[in-house]
């Protein structure tokens, strides 16, 4: 529960204290006249106690709603968005309560009913005398039927944490005690100003932006949060755009170098095979030349010889001539 809560409760409490004036004036009435015979500083004493067993008493409610909450609600709304939606759908409700809707009119009939059979233990906290009774007395008042008590506790409910129910329901009675513990005179000013400059109504409204706040606020800035991971997304694609075109030049002598040793992979396969072609056909070649060579070679040879005995025999003749 955060802060900002707490503060819709309180104001929530002060500015509608005039309808709590209205609801609660005639007991208020009845608890002054309860004290009359008592010191002045003992009826201020008794009027603080009731009224903690009143903020007690809407302490407990709170408790009750927020573990319902808890319980019943939470189960059906975790790992969603629902918590959240729904606490801005009580806001707004609650503060189109307080603009003047009467949705929560049937409600207080049927609390009034419940008020009413609690009629013989109010007989007997009177009179007011007492600091146990002015305690049974507040904690009683907490059970009074009232729409802004409901709407507070609806804001309660879905607080999701008893302590935290307590604690809002806790700070919206301390809203209401100023209206409640002023003179009459003080009581009419604060009537005065909060209906002259129209108070409610503008908490109302209030209310209402904030129940709107909550349910909208955070679903634009999720959706422009994912606007901003596309947007992330497509300048991580760029830039493994401009990457790759960096890499295109590396690419491309790899790839060049790549084709220039497969060509010379296949050059030298082609020079091993036209080797390879040209041995055979040495050694084809081989046998035959030899032969004609040596052939060619002997008959050179045996007309050499001839030639020399030739040139032998015309010798010795001119030698014996």
């Amino acid at each position: 529960m955060t802060t900002a809560l707490l503060v819709a409760a309180l104001l929530m409490g002060f500015f509608g204290s005039p309808h709590c004036l209205g609801m609660c004036g005639g007991l208020v009435t009845a608890f002054g006249l309860s004290m009359k015979d008592v010191s002045p500083a003992k009826r201020r004493a008794l009027v603080a106690t009731y009224h903690l067993g009143r903020l007690s008493s809407y302490a407990l409610l709170g408790l009750v709603a927020g573990l319902i909450g808890t319980t019943v609600l939470e189960p059906l709304m975790r790992g969603n968005n629902m918590p959240r939606i729904l606490l801005g759908l009580v806001l707004v409700f609650v503060g189109v309560t307080m603009l003047g809707a009467p949705f929560l009119t049937k409600l207080e009939r049927y609390g009034m009913r419940f008020w009413q059979y609690l009629s013989p233990l109010r007989q007997k906290v009177f009179p007011l005398n007492t600091f146990p009774r002015a305690l049974a007395a507040g904690l009683l008042w907490g059970f009074l039927p009232c729409g802004l008590v409901y709407g507070a506790l609806l804001i309660a409910v879905v607080a999701h944490d008893p302590l935290s129910g307590a604690a809002l329901m806790f700070v919206f009675g301390l809203g209401t005690v100023p209206m409640l513990v002023a003179t009459h005179e003080t009581v009419g000013w604060l009537r005065d100003k909060i209906g002259r400059f129209r108070l409610r109504q503008m908490n109302g409204a209030l209310m209402v932006m904030s129940g709107m706040a909550v349910i909208v606020v955070p679903l634009v800035m999720a959706n422009m949060h994912g606007g901003h991971d596309m947007s992330n997304m497509h300048g991580d694609h760029m830039q493994m755009n401009d990457s790759q075109m960096m890499n295109m030049p590396m690419d491309g002598s790899m790839n060049h170098g790549s084709h220039s040793a497969t060509t010379t992979d296949t050059d030298t396969n082609a020079d091993t095979n036209a080797h390879h072609d040209m041995s055979q056909m040495n050694h084809d070649m081989t046998p035959a030349m030899d032969d004609t060579m040596n052939h060619s070679m002997h008959d050179m040879d045996s007309m050499t010889s001839e030639a020399d005995m030739q040139n032998h025999h015309e010798a010795m003749i001119e030698s014996a001539e």
